[in-house]
């Protein structure tokens, strides 16, 4: 039984409103996910350090080079691994976490383990920011609002690396994240259009002149 068939769309806690439509739905990518999210090179280089500090410490206390050598081999197994575990955790993150985008809102659905979904309307985001991979995959850091709190821990690995003091949200090695980052900034600019020119025209029916209208947020 998969766990998210009660969902009454994919990746999404209910069905969506009536003027409420989805713009892109993704997920990320498994193996950039666990290069740069889970960072199964550094893993690997930190056994790479042990194996050779291993090396040449028996090698210093006299001991044969072969001897040595199969020491230090013995971490080879261990490093695979625990290598293999980050990669098997990214490729189950893959398959738990769906991104969504509609003309309103950011939802995102994650959790291996745990299931959380996080829903972000457009209102309490200030801006958005791409980072691209050769791959063409690439990371989209939310800013939101001073006043919207999120946890860090709760959004890990689908948070900005080192933001903890302000956690921003992140669609994370999405594929094509130019054309989704495009999307994204798109859909928050007709947003804050229009919330600037109802403003506006709430200040001609309350004070006779029009309210300064609202900045667009950054794509």
């Amino acid at each position: 039984m998969n766990e998210h068939e009660h969902e009454p769309v994919t990746g999404l806690p209910e069905t969506l409103p009536q003027g409420e439509h989805m713009l892109w739905q993704g997920a990320p990518v498994w193996w950039p996910f666990a290069l740069r999210a889970l960072h199964v090179r550094l893993v690997l280089g930190y056994f790479a350090l042990l194996m050779v500090w291993s090396l040449g410490v028996d090698l210093y206390a006299g001991i044969a080079l072969g001897d040595a050598l199969l020491t230090a081999s013995r971490l080879v197994p261990v490093a695979f691994a625990a290598a293999g575990f980050l990669a098997f955790y990214a490729w189950l993150a893959q398959r738990s976490t769906v991104y969504t985008i509609t003309n309103r809102r950011v939802v995102m659905r994650y959790g291996v383990a745990l299931p959380r979904m996080l829903n972000l309307p457009f209102t309490v985001i200030d801006s958005a920011a791409l980072k691209t991979y050769r791959d063409g995959t690439g990371d989209i850091p939310l800013c939101l609002d001073e006043d919207e709190r999120v946890s860090y821990l709760m959004l890990w690995p689908h948070a900005r690396p080192w933001c903890t003091r302000k956690p921003q949200p992140m669609l994370r090695n999405v594929p094509d994240a130019g054309a989704v980052a495009s999307i994204l900034g798109k859909a928050l600019a007709s947003v804050a259009e229009q919330r600037g020119a109802a403003e506006s025209k709430l200040g001609v029916t309350i004070s006779g002149r029009p309210a300064g209208a609202q900045q667009p947020a950054a794509a």
